[in-house]
């Protein structure tokens, strides 16, 4: 996602620069253009605090080991070194590479990296969480309970796939209250025990 981010201002850096260099019929869009860049500077100006760190998870082969948090300099140049680690570096999914990665070798980049690929997960998680809040609290829908809400929650922001057959073999039973009898309240109840 950083690289998207990085890549799309220096795009509107180009259009814009074109934009001004061409006729008057397209000149008008640099201003846009220019208002454009400087809005997605000002919204994702928090990139450039964790620029460095994002570099030496992302691109910790590449990186020169001197332009790196010195926290990080010996177990870059270590890492750099090693065939072995370079070679699972280029194949595996960075988050795979990073939970083979030796803890206590590499202790900092470690840390680091669990630091840079959790924000982005925790980013999307919470994303997918409100989305999902308000296509449910919609006016519509206004009468689901807070319980309701959160099982529906629950569900739609886990990895775990319910087990339907054993759910409809086992109905619903005397786990569930009387009172509230909707499936994402059955389906949290049986899959989550709570």
């Amino acid at each position: 996602m950083y690289t998207n981010v990085k890549a799309f201002k220096s795009k509107l850096v180009l259009f814009s620069s074109h934009a001004e260099k061409a006729g008057a019929k397209v000149k008008k869009y640099s201003k846009s253009l220019d208002a454009l860049h400087g809005e997605f500077c000002r919204r994702f100006s928090d990139f450039e605090k964790i620029d460095k760190s994002l570099q030496s998870a992302a691109c910790s082969l590449s990186q020169d080991p001197e332009t790196a948090p010195e926290e990080l300099q010996l177990e870059l140049i270590n890492l750099q070194s090693d065939p072995v680690l370079k070679e699972k570096f280029n194949f595996l999914k960075l988050n795979d590479f990073y939970a083979t990665l030796n803890e206590a070798a590499f202790s900092h980049l470690w840390r680091t990296a669990q630091k840079m690929l959790a924000l982005f997960g925790l980013i999307y998680v919470c994303e997918q969480t409100f989305s999902v809040m308000n296509i449910n609290k919609a006016s519509h829908r206004s009468k689901l309970t807070d319980q309701h809400l959160r099982s529906i929650l629950r569900i739609a922001t886990t990895k775990l796939t319910p087990d339907f057959d054993a759910l409809a073999k086992k109905g619903t039973n005397s786990t569930v209250p009387t009172e509230s009898k909707s499936f994402s309240f059955v389906l949290c109840k049986n899959c989550f025990g709570k």
